[in-house]
């Protein structure tokens, strides 16, 4: 005779409803605090980032004015047009902070591709001016003095723009190695000067002055690329952020959607340790956002990967502890059906309920006593992790003579008092081999054991 029976029950449907909608998945937040809070957050990154593009770009306007006229003419234009697109990649970085969307990154691609196409039609005009120029070599070397004064000039220039390229470091990241190349150049000419042969020396270094012009104009502009993906990161990454943090607690919803005041779920303990997890990773991930070493390509992997695969997680970790938490209710519910049923068919009364080491997020356990002395417990456990389902196992511990009939008849009486509570359940209850632990009777030794828990700081939530 065996005084063990199981009856699983199909999950209710409030449970089934609110799943099929993925209601549970909608992360409760305040979107215009969040906005607000994220425009906060990145308005210092947007300052840390852009005041290093602006100290380069006044360290580089003051070596263009110490340029000679005609070098000084050329660079001017193209250090105008990447002041103007860093000025305006900042403010509209600044004026959509919190919401940087597609349309934002657009319009920003946009004017990047505009500048480019400015910038290259003036190297083209660089580049005839340096053909019209080179045009004058024979002219020039039958006054070698003149001669000498203008490849001095183009090399003071060329050394000035190789200089402020170092000072600024851009090349080491975009363009390694051609730096050096171009002022093995420099050397070439500088010899060539020495040795009077002043044509080719012009030639070559003025070849050059306009390499390193490109090469900062390059430079700057993936730079400033590599900028703007690095705000957009962060700021796609402080939203998922702070939508983490801001979704510890979530309300409680009723089977008509509404909001069932003064409950709410705490989504870190209900998790089991799965919100901490994201809140830490989120962090991480936005600190490689921070970090200026972090190349384009990355950048917008964090962006267009990394924020959304966060996103998604957040929900179905919000998902998962609210349905955890509800699932938790249903087991004292559960209990209550049958202890009712019990209590009317067989004259049991409750005695004592308490989750498993009185965590809310285990099986349930109620005590029921017969005047007789006879007692039940009632185990009502999840058949699975997140499955939706419970099982009821009616524990029954007798000191009179209980057939087998009667234990089965007691069984069907739960089941059926399920059923008419609208709870799905087997035909017929499953006897389980041996007899029940008597450790189960000790419901005050979980609530001991929960006190015990919480005394050492990882005790119980709600």
């Amino acid at each position: 005779m065996s005084g063990r029976k199981r009856i699983q029950v199909d999950e209710s449907e409030w449970y089934r409803i609110q799943r099929k909608a993925q209601q549970l998945k909608a992360v409760q937040r305040d979107i215009p605090g969040l906005i607000e809070e994220v425009r906060r957050r990145t308005g210092e990154d947007l300052e840390r980032v852009f005041s290093r593009v602006e100290e380069r770009q006044r360290r580089h306007e003051a070596v263009v004015q110490g340029l000679s006229d005609q070098t000084r003419r050329l660079e001017a234009d193209t250090a105008r047009r990447l002041r103007d697109q860093a000025a305006e990649v900042r403010g509209a970085l600044a004026a959509s902070a919190g919401q940087i969307r597609e349309e934002t990154r657009r319009r920003l691609a946009d004017q990047q591709e505009r500048t480019r196409r400015a910038i290259a039609e003036e190297r083209a005009e660089r580049r005839a001016e340096t053909a019209r120029l080179a045009r004058e070599i024979g002219e020039l070397t039958e006054d070698r003095a003149r001669a000498g004064r203008t490849v001095r000039s183009w090399l003071a220039d060329a050394r000035a723009l190789a200089a402020d390229l170092t000072e600024a470091g851009l090349h080491e990241r975009y363009a390694p190695g051609e730096l050096d190349r171009l002022t093995g150049r420099l050397t070439t000419a500088e010899q060539n000067a020495a040795e009077g042969r002043f044509d080719a020396a012009l030639a070559l270094v003025q070849e050059t002055c306009h390499s390193l012009s490109e090469l900062r104009a390059d430079t700057e502009q993936r730079e400033l690329e590599r900028c703007t993906a690095q705000l957009a990161a962060i700021d796609a990454l402080a939203t998922v952020a702070g939508a983490i943090d801001g979704s510890r607690e979530q309300p409680v919803t009723g089977p008509d959607g509404t909001v069932l005041p003064d409950y709410t779920v705490d989504v870190a303990y209900w998790s089991e340790g799965d919100w901490d997890r994201l809140r830490t990773e989120a962090a991480e991930t936005l600190a490689r956002a921070r970090d200026d070493a972090t190349g384009t390509d990355e950048l917008l992997g964090l962006r267009d990967r990394e924020a959304p695969r966060l996103e998604e997680e957040l929900g179905e970790t919000v998902g998962r502890a609210t349905m955890r938490h509800l699932a938790s209710q249903l087991r004292v519910n559960l209990a209550d059906t049958v202890a009712h049923s019990l209590s009317r068919l067989a004259y049991y009364d409750f005695v004592d309920g308490e989750y498993e080491n009185a965590d809310p997020r285990g099986s349930y356990y109620a005590k029921l006593r017969h005047e007789n002395g006879n007692e039940i417990v009632l185990d009502i456990s999840q058949a699975a992790p997140d499955s939706g389902e419970q099982v009821v196992r009616v524990l029954s511990y007798d000191y009179d003579t209980t057939s087998e009939d009667q234990l089965r008849d007691r069984a069907e009486a739960v089941r059926r008092a399920l059923a008419e509570d609208g709870r799905a359940a087997p035909a017929a209850p499953e006897a389980e081999p041996g007899t029940p632990d008597r450790g189960f009777l000790d419901i005050e030794g979980h609530r001991q054991r929960g006190e015990e828990a919480r005394r050492r700081g990882t005790g119980s939530g709600g």
